[in-house]
């Protein structure tokens, strides 16, 4: 965990990378996205604990269709910068066996995580799982996994803010930051 000073020189430093306002539109744009594939479906929607709370909380209300919501918590990361084994915290509490998933996430990595969430979800009978990621990083090279929709594409550099954090700072924010030199 970072000091407040610490946290507040990496703000301090970053660079802007996506707007409050881009980062709105991104949200409007990929609500008009799942509602035309999957309004009819009722799904499960399911958050990734706890990046994807700010996505979800603004995605949400956008959806004016019928749908059941829960969230699982599952990380690579813990407090760290660099992915490790998998730990499920939280499984979904909703049946899904026979259920159309949507998945929503901060961001769509390496894909690993994601690659293992849908696995499961379709191991436990889901009959279709769909990735919704606030962003998608540029790697460079092929994932595990693709999301379905995507809100925007970031460049491959450490970024924080919108649910993301950097040492567990920052998700609050309502923009999206690269850390400096990194």
């Amino acid at each position: 965990m970072l000091s407040a000073e610490e946290a507040q020189r990496i703000f301090d430093e970053a660079e802007l990378v996506v707007s409050e306002q881009d980062a709105a539109a991104a949200v409007r744009r990929v609500a008009g996205e799942i509602a035309a594939v999957m309004q009819s479906s009722h799904p499960l929607v399911l958050s990734v604990m706890g990046g994807a709370v700010i996505f979800t909380g603004q995605l949400l209300p956008l959806l004016d269709f019928p749908l059941e919501f829960d969230y699982l918590h599952v990380t690579r990361y813990g407090d760290t910068t660099t992915g490790g084994e998998l730990s499920w915290i939280v499984a979904p509490r909703a049946a899904i066996a026979g259920r159309t998933v949507l998945v929503v996430d901060d961001i769509l990595d390496e894909g690993i995580t994601l690659a293992a969430v849908k696995r499961r979800l379709l191991e436990q009978g889901a009959k279709d799982c769909r990735i919704a990621v606030f962003a998608d990083k540029e790697l460079g090279r092929d994932k595990p996994v693709a999301a379905d929709f995507v809100g925007v594409r970031l460049p491959n550099r450490y970024v924080f803010g919108f649910g993301m954090d950097v040492k567990g700072a920052w998700r609050n924010l309502p923009a999206v930051y690269a850390v400096k030199g990194l």
